[in-house]
């Protein structure tokens, strides 16, 4: 089989073989397909990127939580602590907490949006492994729930909080808490897959955030409640985790604390990361 290729007038025609095509398309060795890591870090790298194309993505991150931080500071602080200084000693773990889970309702955002442009039917169609797609977005808003720890402690040490565990208790706090985000995070990926619009996703992942947040100890503290609410607070997963980060923070954690977060973060990724690579993989 051949091609004509009509050449300006006056010249005779060139007849370009299906093999002579060929050749050059496979004159070089196919490159490596990239694997899990690789492709992980390269969608991951996009996420970042797409924050310093857009950096209004960072407004959520730290306009929200020094909001909310000062509001209940110094509004609610007195009534509920005493003092704002007080108060804030068990709040700015509480808030961070609250803040940071807040946030991780964009991944599925994002997610539904790549879905509806047709941006993740092409990642599909790249030779690389599928599931790259999905981690790399998690571990690109990683980063921004670390900044918006960064923005809310800062903020907190301003106002008064003094954490008896130090640097070190601070840092092992946030990372129980970003690794305990990242877990949650599998929720709202199988929400954008499964919800038609983002704003679908956004209004189902606060449905189920407020009361989740609000029905914990991150605000008051749970003697002040009655007793069926106390037990509804502490079988609550995210007064687990506000435990456990301000215990670490505090400097005071113990093992079966860190034991709960844990195993709600593992239930969390093997329930619903398989379920949304499932989702994925065979979306229309």
């Amino acid at each position: 089989m051949s091609t004509t290729v009509h050449e300006p007038t006056g010249e005779t025609p060139v007849r370009i073989s299906e093999a002579s095509v060929l050749a050059v398309l496979a004159s070089g060795e196919r490159p490596t397909p990239p694997g899990r890591v690789a492709s992980s870090l390269t969608h991951g790298w996009r996420a970042l990127l797409k924050i310093k194309h857009v950096p209004e993505q960072l407004f959520d991150v730290t306009m929200f939580p020094v909001m909310m931080l000062l509001l209940f500071s110094f509004l609610f602080g007195g009534a509920l602590g005493g003092s704002v200084r007080d108060y804030v000693q068990t709040f700015v773990p509480g808030i961070l907490v609250s803040s940071v889970l807040m946030i991780t309702m964009y991944t599925g955002v994002g997610l539904n949006n790549d879905m509806a442009k047709g941006v993740s039917d092409r990642f599909r169609s790249l030779p690389s492994w599928r599931p790259g797609a999905i981690v790399g977005a998690l571990l690109g808003d990683a980063v921004r729930y670390a900044i918006s720890s960064v923005v809310i402690i800062t903020l907190g040490v301003v106002l008064g909080f003094r954490p008896g565990g130090g640097p070190v208790g601070v840092l092992a706090g946030v990372a129980v808490l970003l690794a305990f985000a990242f877990a949650v995070s599998w929720v709202w990926t199988l929400l954008g897959l499964a919800l038609e619009t983002e704003k679908a996703v956004m209004g189902t992942s606060m449905m189920i955030l407020f009361p989740l947040t609000f029905g914990s100890n991150i605000y008051v503290d749970p003697e002040t409640m009655p007793g069926w609410l106390q037990r509804v607070v502490e079988l609550n997963p995210v007064s687990q985790v506000v435990t456990a980060v301000r215990a670490l923070m505090d400097g005071s954690v113990e093992a079966g604390q860190l034991g709960w977060v844990a195993l709600a973060s593992v239930l969390f990724v093997v329930v619903f990361a398989p379920l949304t690579m499932r989702r994925y993989t065979r979306h229309d």
